[in-house]
């Protein structure tokens, strides 16, 4: 079993910068892949960033060149650095792990309660 914590989330205004963090325990050994994904109310839950063994990254588009994911040495927490905030991206943002054997078997893996990042002015 996996437990992810978020935090980090709030308030900011346009244009700011926040940064997520996802605290792991239990059987980290076992997770390949990381993810941030969000949700807007009344939208479907989206793929923000994800961060596989070895370092490679994926974005969605709307945020390239904005949110960076990324790994502590001992790899027990994964960040997401979101700069440059804006109105739009304002959801609940929830913290994912996923095994190779989970992602080949189309399972959801662990999930965090999430944490709230509101933007506006």
């Amino acid at each position: 079993q996996v437990q992810l914590v978020e935090s980090g989330g709030g308030l900011v205004r346009p244009g700011g910068s926040l940064r997520l963090s996802c605290a792991a325990s239990g059987t980290i050994s076992s997770i390949n892949a990381y993810g941030w994904y969000r949700q807007a109310p009344g939208k479907q839950r989206e793929l923000v960033a994800t961060l596989i063994s070895g370092g490679t990254t994926n974005y969605a588009d709307s945020v390239k060149g904005r949110f960076t994911i990324s790994r502590d040495n001992v790899g027990n927490t994964v960040y997401l650095q979101m700069n440059t905030l804006r109105p739009e991206d304002t959801a609940v943002y929830y913290c994912n792990a996923r095994s190779f054997r989970d992602i080949l078997e189309g399972n959801v893996g662990y999930w965090g309660q999430g944490t709230q990042v509101t933007v506006s002015s």
